[in-house]
């Protein structure tokens, strides 16, 4: 019983801690209604400069995921606003990156944020190029993390796949191969008894949603546009990702001859988990 209590004060604690730091990160969901579509936003951080986080393909959206977000990214909290857009509710067949590009930038013009760095992350990153290249007048800094800016060998292969199980409604195949594409094999050994609760609580909540959005990564062809980009970048990339492959981080960086770091050991979750990810961000945006 004594175990017990100590256990409940605990988790008392740390629930409390999480709330006392949502709190100050004040954090805010929302559904922002913009003239041809709806989209959820999160929004947390104490400073006035704003930051874009643009996810990569996700089996759920960010609804919800306000307070883990928060936490993840705690340490842009003091210094910035952050914002997150999850993709248009109402999406379509044969929309693309570039579509969900100006998306990002009806938001961002909503809610009057000009100017603002932007962190890309795998399909992020690809919608993050195409922002650039079309609004730059929202972009001040950019980081492409584990992404492309072309359609190739490795990507189109893997989302093929991941296509094909979602059409077949393998759900608990199709998360458990995203994990074992995405993650290290140090990671995937230490965390793979929690698989099969991953499987249940990341399969995909609507079917016809994920698809379409699968495939617009499939369209993503800004290689030839990159030198349009004209603000600072910095790219980020995994030496052993599986999904979009090491070279793609690298050819965009040539092209650009702008700054670049690669994770000899990590992959494509190189951003949840290198432990100084954030801080490597977060130096390249105060710089």
């Amino acid at each position: 019983q004594l175990k017990a209590q100590s256990v409940y004060d605990t988790l008392g604690a740390e629930i409390k801690l999480w709330g006392d730091r949502t709190m100050l990160y004040r954090l805010k969901e929302f559904k922002l209604e913009l003239p041809h579509t709806k989209i959820d936003c999160i929004a947390f951080g104490c400073g006035t400069k704003p930051l874009v986080m643009i996810q990569g393909l996700n089996t759920r959206g960010i609804k919800g995921a306000g307070a883990s977000l928060a936490w993840m990214y705690r340490i842009f909290a003091k210094d910035y606003r952050v914002y997150f857009f999850d993709r248009r509710e109402q999406v379509f067949n044969g929309i693309t990156t570039r579509d969900l590009a100006a998306d990002v930038a009806a938001a961002m013009d909503a809610l009057q944020l000009r100017d603002a760095d932007i962190l890309g992350v795998s399909q992020g990153g690809m919608i993050a190029q195409y922002l650039a290249i079309d609004r730059p007048d929202l972009v001040h800094k950019l980081v492409l993390a584990v992404t492309c800016s072309r359609d190739n060998d490795t990507v189109c292969s893997v989302v093929r796949h991941w296509i094909k199980l979602t059409e077949q409604g393998a759900m608990k195949e199709l998360v458990s191969d995203m994990a074992e594409r995405m993650y290290s094999p140090a990671y995937l050994k230490r965390y793979r008894p929690f698989l099969p609760l991953l499987t249940i609580r990341q399969k995909p909540k609507d079917v016809a949603r994920f698809l379409i959005l699968a495939k617009a990564c499939l369209g993503c062809r800004v290689y030839e546009e990159l030198e349009r980009i004209q603000c600072p970048v910095f790219v980020i990339g995994g030496r052993q990702d599986q999904v979009v492959g090491s070279a793609a981080s690298e050819e965009i960086a040539e092209k650009l001859g702008c700054k670049i770091h690669i994770y000899d050991d990590l992959g494509h979750a190189a951003y949840e988990e290198a432990k100084d990810f954030n801080q490597r961000v977060y130096d390249f945006l105060q710089e």
